[in-house]
């Protein structure tokens, strides 16, 4: 497990030494980021985020052990934003819409925010420890799980038609994580243009009034 932990916003500063080295975890951070994002995983090193830096490799082992830890708390800070953003929506007393649009508006600012840890987590969890992945997948799922909930809740309320809350849930999580493999900075469309689009698209989803008919070689392979 990684020494660096993510600081929830709100949270009580801790001393000066304590704050330091909390953003020297999220220079190392940032920095190896960019490399797996250019070059991958297997073509980044310890001495080219070492060079980026413009520190020792001693500098980065002292607060990472090794290449996979870090790349672990990079691909784990996009999951970590959401569950935390997924806190806020549930904790309101927002009718289930309302928490929904909140939801989508905060995760996507983290996948805009953090658009190439996001992508380095796509592309690279291959190369996780298995136990590492397979709390980041937990961790995933518990996500989806809790927004089913406020599907079904929706549902209930008569504000969505939802016919598989969890299998909606994913659908709406990969709506939102595939924005980080195309989303350019400065491109044709801007942050909030992206943002309506999606919501629109999601609202589609969970406003829909009855399951697309199966035709053809499909209903005959689900007959």
């Amino acid at each position: 497990m990684s020494r660096a932990k993510l600081k929830k916003e709100g949270d009580t500063p801790g001393g000066l030494k304590e704050e330091i080295s909390d953003f020297k975890q999220r220079r190392i951070r940032e920095e190896a980021s960019h490399l797996f994002y250019q070059h991958g995983y297997e073509g980044a090193t310890i001495d080219a985020i070492a060079r980026r830096l413009d520190v020792t490799k001693p500098f980065i082992y002292a607060h990472y052990k090794n290449k996979s830890e870090l790349l672990f708390d990079i691909c784990r800070t996009g999951i970590a934003l959401s569950l935390e953003a997924m806190d806020l929506a549930t904790g309101s007393d927002r009718s289930p819409g309302e928490r929904l649009r909140l939801l989508v508006e905060r995760v996507l600012r983290i996948i805009i925010d953090y658009q190439e840890y996001i992508v380095v987590y796509v592309r690279e969890e291959k190369n996780l420890d298995q136990a590492q992945a397979r709390q980041l997948r937990e961790h995933r799922s518990l996500f989806d799980h809790r927004l089913a909930a406020m599907l079904k809740e929706g549902h209930a309320s008569g504000e969505f038609v939802i016919h598989d809350p969890v299998l909606t849930a994913t659908t709406i999580g990969g709506m939102m994580t595939w924005v980080s493999l195309w989303y350019s900075p400065g491109g044709k469309r801007t942050e909030l243009e992206i943002l309506s689009h999606v919501m629109s698209m999601i609202e589609a989803v969970v406003r829909g009034h009855r399951e697309p008919e199966i035709v053809g070689e499909q209903r005959r392979r689900a007959s």
